[in-house]
């Protein structure tokens, strides 16, 4: 019987170099990467996978990249957060799929704020299927900012130092509530995590797909879950 992991993470690169590769603007593969987002979920759903979380936005996407392309990435976020707001036909609804964003979100447009809020409370009730986002996220950053909550709950006698543990400086995550993903996919070509999830991956099971990710295919997500169901997790032991 074929293993399927429960939560995944997609490390959803490629969508610039697919668009270059076929003469269009750089941030027009964003847009077939989110649609590809929503296309993934609906074959997740169907294989049994019902946790999905996606590296939507690092925060050095947001120091780095021209702010031509970052207006365009925010614009489709607008536009795909206010459908499912407003259309109770958007997958998310179809699919009973729980939304959640987590990373630096202060650091977003207030408007963009604002249809993250929307959309957490229009799905919260959803426990069928559940999509983390990590949005103006960074994997260190989270570590630091858990540790100086951490460090002033501390100081202030909230907490003595004996009792800081590994469950401690989870609650104080960004995704403090999320299960650490079985396994994590990288599209691209690319062999590395970018600081996603460096905490929470540990024991994760690594999955590197040369395709850019608007090509991702049905059948890469069935292969990548028939090799994560043919290793042996140890787990450190």
């Amino acid at each position: 019987m074929l293993q399927i992991p429960q939560h995944v993470g997609i490390i959803p690169d490629g969508n610039r170099r697919l668009a270059r590769r076929l003469m269009k603007q750089p941030w027009k593969g964003h847009e077939w990467g989110l649609d590809k987002i929503r296309t993934v979920m609906d074959w997740a759903k169907e294989l049994g996978v019902r946790v999905v979380t996606v590296y939507l936005l690092s925060l050095e996407n947001i120091e780095k990249r021209p702010k031509r392309e970052l207006k365009y990435i925010y614009d489709l976020t607008r536009r795909e957060l206010s459908d499912l707001i407003k259309n109770r036909d958007h997958p998310a609804h179809k699919n009973r799929t729980r939304v959640r964003f987590f990373g630096r979100l202060d650091l977003l447009p207030e408007d963009i704020q604002e249809l993250i809020r929307m959309t957490m409370e229009k799905t919260k009730n959803y426990s069928d299927n559940f999509l983390n986002l990590a949005m103006a996220y960074g994997g260190r950053q989270e570590i630091v900012a858990a540790a100086k909550k951490i460090a002033a709950d501390a100081s202030e006698g909230r907490l003595k130092p004996e009792e800081i543990s590994e469950a401690v400086l989870r609650a104080n995550f960004w995704t403090n509530g999320f299960p650490d993903p079985d396994m994590i996919i990288r599209t691209g070509g690319e062999k590395r995590m970018s600081n996603f999830l460096p905490f929470q991956a540990t024991y994760s099971e690594l999955v590197f797909i040369e395709k850019f990710w608007p090509e991702f295919e049905k059948e890469d997500l069935v292969a990548a879950i028939e090799e994560y169901g043919q290793r042996q997790r140890r787990f450190g032991k």
